[in-house]
């Protein structure tokens, strides 16, 4: 297959119809080439991406009256059920469209729920007629690569601000990160400056530390009324159908194609969609926050030694003890981990993404339109960016066409 796209770069001389991004592929067995490695890397990469989990839910659980043990629980079962279905670091993460008319009070419980389930419908008939993996397909690299380097600009983004809350802690979390990079810990880089950092909170200020109560909480059931359907349908169906569809799905799937090319055909967009919209169906009713996979989760993962799927089950075991042993307890708890500290691994990881051998090999035309994609997702979300991605392709095209007329 590469000797094939190789051939017709040779041929043509512009790559820009090949839908998948193109970067250095990566070995599945990770950079220490063992076993013993790989789980460590796993262990690590299984909580590399709490920068956009925790804000997330920490925010929505102190504006609305969600159950700790459903939303908890809902997690853990999904990570594991992805763990099971890809057997590679494919994240969870929250629904940010969702999350954000949550937050803003536009939403309340049953409002989430019927998000869910929604959600779920669209995306498990969208999947079943293949339109999801048709989508990708139609989408010129140009624009693949520039949503993937507007997802490193998020992530840079994303770090720095949380970063900005401890300036200290921040700075000290990036040398340990840069530091570790050349030592054997380097499979522990991410779990060991989350615990440094939490140690030293905790030293620093004693009090942080919650009141741990274990006590079995489990989830109740219940389903939305047509109101609380209506009103979801309204503030964020179309909104979180779009980034779903591009950032969860499209190009998660071509970001693991680079990574793990032996799982291209396991891990495509209709399969990523289709897990999406049944786990969310059957979820939502027991009180989870409606969620989905995520590009950028995959890549922070990847980046600090997630290889397989170990890294979404460990996540998926410590959501499900979590929520059904401490239950209303268990987000003061994670409200312990330092975003700051969290923030630094974001940044590493936007870094690492956006240092793609495509960006410095691009014909300056190409490399317009991928900044200018970018850009757009940044600016917007990428659900335009994408739009706004074909069009400059286009624009390229055709003065491309116009100059060889002349």
């Amino acid at each position: 297959m590469r000797g094939k796209l190789q051939q017709r770069e040779h041929q043509h001389g512009d790559t820009s119809r090949q839908s998948s991004p193109s970067r250095e592929p990566v070995s599945p067995q990770g950079d220490g080439g063992g076993a013993r490695s790989d789980v460590l890397g796993d262990l690590s990469g299984a909580f590399a991406d709490l920068g956009t989990f925790l804000p997330i839910i920490i925010g929505v659980f102190a504006v609305q009256q969600v159950d700790p043990a459903g939303l908890l629980f809902g997690f853990g079962v999904f990570a594991l059920a992805t763990a099971a279905v890809y057997r590679r670091p494919v994240p969870v993460q929250p629904m940010k469209a969702v999350a954000a008319v949550a937050i803003a009070g536009g939403l309340g419980t049953l409002g989430l729920t019927a998000s869910g389930i929604l959600l779920g419908v669209l995306l498990i008939a969208l999947a079943g007629f293949g339109v999801v993996g048709r989508l990708g397909k139609l989408i010129p690299s140009t624009v693949m690569n520039g949503i993937q380097l507007g997802v490193a600009f998020y992530l840079a983004w994303a770090g720095l601000k949380l970063m900005a809350r401890e300036p200290w802690l921040a700075a000290a979390a990036l040398l340990i990160l840069l530091v570790l990079q050349f030592t054997r810990l380097k499979p522990l880089a991410a779990l060991t400056v989350i615990g440094v950092s939490a140690l030293w909170g905790m030293m620093h200020d004693p009090q942080i530390l919650p009141p741990i109560i274990v006590g079995l909480s489990l989830p109740t059931f219940q389903l939305p009324g047509t109101g609380d359907l209506l009103a979801a349908s309204g503030a964020v169906l179309l909104p979180q159908l779009a980034l779903t569809l591009t950032n969860a799905t499209v190009i998660t799937a071509a970001i693991a194609a680079d990574y793990f090319p032996a799982d291209r055909a396991r891990i495509t967009p209709d399969r990523l969609a289709m897990s999406t919209g049944v786990l969310n169906l059957l979820l939502a009713p027991f009180g989870a926050f409606p969620m989905c996979h995520g590009a950028g989760g995959l890549v922070v993962q990847h980046r600090f030694g997630a290889r397989t799927g170990l890294a979404p089950a460990i996540f998926g075991v410590t959501c499900l003890s979590l929520g059904l042993l401490l239950g209303e307890h268990a987000l003061d708890l994670l409200a312990v981990l330092p975003l700051a500290a969290v923030g630094a691994m974001l940044l590493v990881a936007g870094f690492d993404l956006a240092n793609s051998k495509r960006l410095r090999t691009a014909p300056l035309d190409e490399l317009a339109v991928i900044v200018a994609t970018a850009v757009a997702c940044v600016v917007v979300n990428v659900a335009i960016g994408l739009v706004a991605g074909v069009l400059f392709e286009w624009l390229r095209r055709m003065l491309k066409v116009r100059g060889q007329a002349t």
